[in-house]
């Protein structure tokens, strides 16, 4: 019987169907992009609203990263954590990434704004007109010896008013103080952040917005503006997972696009997250300044404002301000 003779692959050839074979392998599992679970948080208010689509699309499966959340009263409750290491990203007020930047000697960075100025100067009538309006006005407000107080001096100091002679700045313990004091007295005039100051306009059709204390910064010194609120990480989780870092800042800057966008659907999605009514939220949204800035950008807004704060009172921002807080990928 005749048995045909089969000729031997020639190693070549071997070796370009093991190429050929591990390419289709690669390609059935290995495309799908770097993912990891990560430790975010933020705080119950106006920082909270850019990442509250992104929390609904974890909760949904929806996005590239596993995310575990928290929604903190307090901004002590994110300090804590990130110190420790138990989260990874959080949503903090500005000038608290600068205190960690240098309590924790350069592990926490600052990798984006998301949220500009939310105070306004409200009013029964039609008084104020400008920050020189203000001149002889008793000025109710919450947040003394913190960011508020310095943003209200410097904006009266920035227009020719010293805070300490030609106004009257009377603080309260808590916003519904100073809402509960407007209702109060026709004559008061306030500086409040969203959403009391949505909330305190629902529950008196009299009062208005008088001042945009973000339009009147930027009027009065250029190249700077109010920074709220920040993202910030831990310097070693970046390093140990750039792309799935990297997919964070992608879904969150969708996250902050979405809630500028879609501001009914994010409004219910805060009720939801038990962060604000929807009602509230959804008139508030369009003055909270929700945002996504990062890069060179980010580092001229945020140095400039947290330089305001400094000269006021350098403890507000950890004793000094420094350039390498700023994460700005090259």
């Amino acid at each position: 019987m005749f048995i045909p003779k089969i000729k031997k692959p020639k190693p070549v050839a071997l070796l370009l169907a093991f190429t050929l074979l591990a390419a289709l392998l690669t390609g059935c599992s290995g495309q799908a992009p770097a993912s990891a679970e990560i430790n975010i948080g933020c705080m119950k208010g106006p920082t909270a609203i850019g990442m509250i689509k992104l929390l609904s699309d974890s909760d949904a499966k929806a996005t590239q990263n596993v995310y575990h959340y928290t929604i903190a009263g307090t901004a002590d409750e994110l300090s804590t954590a990130l110190v420790q290491g138990d989260m990874d990203l959080a949503a903090v007020p500005c000038n608290l990434a600068s205190v960690l930047y240098n309590k924790t000697n350069g592990e926490i960075v600052t990798v984006a704004i998301n949220t500009l100025g939310v105070l306004y100067i409200v009013e029964e009538g039609e008084t104020i007109q400008s920050v020189a309006d203000l001149q002889g006005k008793t000025i109710y407000s919450t947040g003394k010896g913190t960011t508020p107080e310095y943003t209200l001096r410097y904006l009266l100091s920035s227009n020719g008013l010293d805070p300490d002679r030609d106004v009257n700045i009377e603080y309260k313990s808590e916003a519904s103080e100073v809402v509960a004091t407007l209702s109060q007295n026709p004559d008061a005039v306030a500086m409040l952040p969203q959403p009391y100051v949505t909330a305190a306009m629902n529950n008196n059709e009299n009062l208005r917005i008088a001042l945009d204390v973000t339009a009147q910064w930027e009027a009065s010194t250029k190249d700077s503006t109010v920074v709220t609120g920040v993202i910030v990480a831990r310097r070693s989780f970046i390093e140990d997972n750039e792309p799935a870092f990297k997919a964070f800042l992608s879904e969150y800057k969708a996250s902050t696009a979405y809630a500028n966008e879609s501001i009914e659907e994010t409004a219910q999605l805060l009720e939801t997250f038990d962060v604000f009514k929807a009602v509230v939220a959804e008139k508030a949204i369009p003055y909270c300044n929700v945002t996504y800035i990062d890069g060179s950008e980010m580092k001229t807004k945020a140095s400039a404002y947290l330089q305001v704060l400094y000269d006021q009172n350098p403890d507000s921002v950890g004793g000094s301000v420094q350039e390498g807080m700023f994460w700005i990928d090259d």
